[in-house]
């Protein structure tokens, strides 16, 4: 392709918009363009990237015996109804109507149509195993689309669904199968990444695991040990009670103004001890109650996971806002405490261990100094409450953990018979008896594979494409292109050559100066740059740059094509 019959309009600013670097560089590089809050237009750079993701998604699926179909995006409401996620999917579910009154929703997954599917499709025994997949858009209402199209309301997956007659045979031949799958197609878009241990969220099942792609700037923390080869979402990870015993009093517990003190990093300062020392109390909604109290070391954070296993919580979990803590306590957050305070509590095992502690005196502008368990305030119920953090032995016990940031691209989960029992999908089996399937789940994001890839592989020029899913191979600039017939025929014959040699070309053929071209490169971030000049050329030679190098060479051209595959990232 030459780029003058491609309207390719790049960036120099930063948009505003923009919050991470993948969102930013997708952006200035011209993949995708905003229509609205969480909806992208994908142009044409961007569409070549998610086609050869695509691809090789199609390949590793079609090979692992999988089978390609394509399923309505607007979904009607009785299926899920029959399923019980209707209202339980929350507001993320946009849900419609026709001109006749019928409901229907935009799917944010396929489990009830697939099952649907099944239900009618599949009758004995002999028809299983079965691997459907398809790759095909899904809506999510986002209550705040962010990062991209990391976070967006509307999003590209490949979700395939299998079936079968057993458990015995959802793990062997469709969970473990998939399982390998991905990791084939992650191995081959040359991303690195981690399968961690994951929650099954909304969509259920008992058995479930991630593909996080490690990243700086990923939302996911992931724990890991390397020495016995542990790997989870931390918002799964159980923590065994400390083996440790509470301190003994050595502090008079006392009342300390400490007007307009909120935080625990300025608490910690105020009364000069680590945060670990401070007690953090969160108020969120309960089941059967405005407010119930969770509390937690200054250190440490909550996990969401565990706290709506608690039976007077409410799920999903939400914090309460200033008013509402203010009506439940008569209190501005930032001065809560458990002494005192008339609501349920629950605490985590850690803050269970804390003594001489530093915590809200449920008054504004007051903190409680030198506080004890037993002593001061009765221990309220002590659960686990908190996510791992770097240290915590390893489950596995090989070990102490360690904590990488990742981002989400992949889910695979062991379904069982949730959503077969409730749409009555069944088959007979050798005995001629019904039997209801057993059902796997397994999704890709393919648009967030984009956006996660970018933030895994970048500098400060631009992106660098690894090559299995570059939007071209090789970025061929001819410099002087107007003036010289010499160039122009040499880039030209050196254009079709590469073709002909079966890789993907681009031409900067613009009449643009020299700077700008080699700018746009490094920003589109083609992972093979030719350059043909005059003065090269007379010797028979072109400039070659691998995007991930600083410097360029001198190459023969007969020599290339030869060069090029050697150099295949």
């Amino acid at each position: 392709m030459r780029l003058t019959n491609l309207p390719l309009n790049t960036l120099k600013e930063v948009p505003a918009e923009a919050e991470t670097l993948s969102h930013q560089l997708m952006l200035r590089a011209g993949l995708i363009r905003r229509l609205a809050s969480g909806l992208y237009s994908w142009l044409p750079i961007g569409m070549r990237v998610l086609q050869r993701i695509e691809n090789i998604i199609r390949e590793e699926m079609n090979r692992a015996g999988a089978l390609e179909v394509m399923m309505p995006i607007v979904q009607p409401a009785e299926l899920w109804r029959k399923s019980g996620r209707w209202e339980k999917f929350g507001p993320e579910l946009l849900r419609l109507e026709d001109r006749h009154q019928r409901k229907f929703c935009l799917g944010p997954t396929h489990e009830e149509v697939i099952t649907d599917i099944a239900r009618h499709e599949l009758k004995s025994y002999r028809q299983l195993p079965v691997n459907y997949y398809q790759i095909q858009t899904k809506f999510r209402d986002e209550i705040r689309p962010r990062f991209g199209v990391m976070r967006a309301r509307e999003f590209t997956m490949k979700d395939a669904y299998s079936f079968h007659i057993d458990e015995e045979s959802l793990l062997r031949d469709g969970y473990e199968v998939m399982r390998s799958t991905y990791d084939k197609i992650f191995t081959r878009f040359q991303l690195k990444f981690r399968i961690v241990q994951a929650d099954p969220g909304a969509i259920g099942g008992n058995r479930s695991e991630e593909f996080q792609v490690l990243a700086e700037s990923g939302e996911d923390k992931i724990a890991y040990c390397d020495a016995d080869d542990f790997a989870a979402n931390i918002e799964v990870i159980e923590l065994e009670p400390p083996n440790k015993t509470r301190g003994l009093p050595t502090q008079t517990c006392e009342i300390i103004k400490t007007p307009k003190i909120q935080s625990i990093e300025a608490l910690s300062k105020f009364f000069k001890v680590g945060p670990e020392k401070c007690l953090k109390t969160i108020l969120v909604q309960g089941s059967k109650s405005p407010a119930v109290a969770l509390l937690l070391r200054g250190d440490h954070e909550l996990n969401a996971t565990k706290a709506e296993r608690i039976d007077a919580v409410a799920s999903p979990l939400r914090m309460l806002n200033a008013t509402e803590i203010h009506e439940a306590t008569r209190c501005e957050a930032g001065f809560l405490g458990p002494k005192e305070l008339d609501i349920s509590i629950y605490m985590d095992q850690d803050a269970s261990l804390m003594s001489d502690f530093v915590c809200g005196a449920n008054r504004t502008d007051y903190h409680y100094r030198g506080t004890n368990w037993g002593r001061d305030i009765e221990p309220p119920e002590i659960i686990d409450l908190r996510n791992a953090t770097t240290g915590d032995p390893s489950p596995k016990g090989g070990g102490p953990l360690s904590i990488a940031r990742g981002i989400e691209v992949a889910q695979i989960f062991q379904l069982g018979k949730d959503y077969s029992e409730a749409l009555e999908a069944t088959v007979l089996d050798d005995q001629g008896k019904k039997r209801t399937i057993e059902m796997g789940c397994y999704g890709i994001g393919v648009t967030r594979i984009v956006a996660a890839t970018i933030e895994q592989n970048h500098d400060n020029r631009g992106i660098i494409w690894p090559a299995a899913i570059a939007p071209f191979d090789v970025l061929i600039i001819p410099i002087n292109l107007d003036k010289s017939c010499r160039v122009r025929e040499a880039a030209d014959t050196l254009y079709c050559n590469l073709i002909d040699a079966g890789l993907d070309v681009l031409m900067d053929d613009r009449s643009y100066r020299p700077g700008v071209k080699f700018a746009d490169a490094d920003l589109l971030g083609i992972p093979h740059r030719v350059v043909v000049t005059e003065s090269a050329w007379d010797k028979g030679k072109v400039e070659y740059k691998n995007r991930r190098e600083d410097d360029p060479q001198l190459v023969p051209f007969d020599q290339l094509v030869e060069l090029l595959r050697d150099k295949g990232d």
